[in-house]
């Protein structure tokens, strides 16, 4: 046995999230593709039976009382709110994430317009996944304001009197890199600017810290880290002393303070509530909730910390195993700096990629040459990497031969 695989089963051996595994579907593949869906949380299937059977099948409208469907957005809010540093009552769960962004965009624009009606700047993370740059585009047009894209870093000398809203991503979904949120948003609060974060490749996978760190408004997605299922609900985050002042550019029946009263007029709820929109979609919510049961007993720290083991080893045996210069790690190496996956430039990635997958290795490819691999620490074991980066290195030396 290699040295590199001695050291994975010691690894593995001393892992104290790896009864975790457990509590997933999965088979022999290697899958490091949790950035773009999430593995499946066996108490996942048994819920949803009980949900269309029970639920839908038995007590049909009962159910939005008895099984309590109505206060799910809020109720699996909750359940979020630890993973990501929010206290209870701050986080509403529905809609996508595209759809999220624009609420909180929007929104951070009128928050602004209500201390300073000449903000009409949006500033957006140029290298954000596009959905992002296409809403704030809008949300732009919409607003009435000019937008801004730079990176991240560039972000400091942008801001000035004009700026109402800063979006941005915490994690590039690209490269991995990880964002300062501390610092970012410190430096928008000083401009009197109101922020937004992206926070679909960092939740469930680092802390955040949303009110540790002040920040105004959140989005995120709960398919990948989170586990949620395809198309699973996205969650909407609101800071507390911010709830009474949010506009939402979606009102709708479900986020009035009256929902039953069918009034002509529109009165916001109260708190996060008014984040909602329409009718929750029930199946996919509740699949979601499930599916955040094996977050039980877990810290976002210790998360973390394998997270970084996980990615240090994959990158020891990459470095072992593949040919000096046939690939090029693009993820920052300083911890600080980095998510939950490493991204390797490759100029065949989009060949390499397939061929991986066939043996049992599946990570994903963007283009033009990156190839992606995700590391969810729950069911990812330090195994999985050190043969992730062997068949890595059989794939290439076969694609280069």
């Amino acid at each position: 046995m290699s040295e590199l695989r001695m050291k994975a089963e010691k690894l593995d051996g001393a892992d104290e999230l790896a009864a975790k595994r457990g509590e997933f579907v999965l088979d022999d593949v290697v899958y490091l593709d949790g950035n773009s869906l999430g593995a499946l949380p066996a108490a996942v299937p048994g819920r949803v039976e009980d949900v269309v059977r029970r639920q839908w099948g038995e007590l049909r409208i009962r159910s939005w009382t008895e099984g309590g469907w109505w206060t799910a957005p809020e109720r699996i809010g909750d359940r979020i709110a630890p993973l990501v540093g929010a206290a209870a009552g701050q986080i509403v769960v529905g809609d996508s994430t595209s759809v999220n962004v624009f609420k909180a965009v929007v929104g951070a624009v009128r928050l602004a317009r209500q201390r300073d009606a000449a903000r009409d700047e949006i500033v957006v993370d140029a290298t954000t996944f596009p959905t992002d740059g296409y809403i704030a585009e809008s949300a732009a047009r919409m607003t009435g304001c000019t937008l801004r894209p730079v990176t991240p870093a560039e972000v400091p000398g942008v801001l000035g009197e004009r700026t109402a809203a800063v979006l941005l991503n915490h994690v590039d979904y690209r490269t991995g890199r990880l964002h300062d949120l501390p610092a970012l948003t410190a430096v928008v609060h000083e401009a009197g600017a109101y922020v937004v974060w992206d926070l679909c490749h960092s939740a469930g996978a680092l802390p955040v810290g949303l009110d540790a760190h002040g920040v105004d408004l959140a989005v995120g997605c709960t398919y990948k880290y989170l586990n949620g299922g395809p198309g699973s609900p996205a969650y909407l985050y609101v800071r507390r002393d911010l709830q009474d002042r949010f506009d939402s550019p979606l009102p709708g029946w479900n986020s009035h303070a009256e929902p039953f009263g069918m009034r002509p007029d529109f009165e916001p709820a109260p708190g996060a509530l008014r984040g909602r929109v329409g009718t929750p979609d029930i199946l996919s919510m509740l699949a979601l909730e499930a599916a955040l049961e094996v977050w039980d007993g877990v810290s976002i720290e210790a998360v973390r910390a394998k997270s970084l083991a996980l990615t240090d080893f994959f990158l020891e045996c990459v470095e072992a195993y593949v040919p000096e210069g046939r690939v090029e790690c693009v993820t920052p190496r300083d911890h600080a700096e980095r998510g939950s996956q490493i991204a390797l430039r490759c100029p065949d990635a989009g060949e390499v990629m397939p061929r991986l997958i066939e043996r049992g290795v599946v990570g994903d490819f963007r283009h033009p040459d990156v190839l992606r691999f995700g590391f969810t620490p729950l069911y990812v074991g330090f195994a999985d990497v050190e043969r992730a980066a062997r068949v890595l290195a059989e794939v290439l030396a076969e694609a280069g031969a």
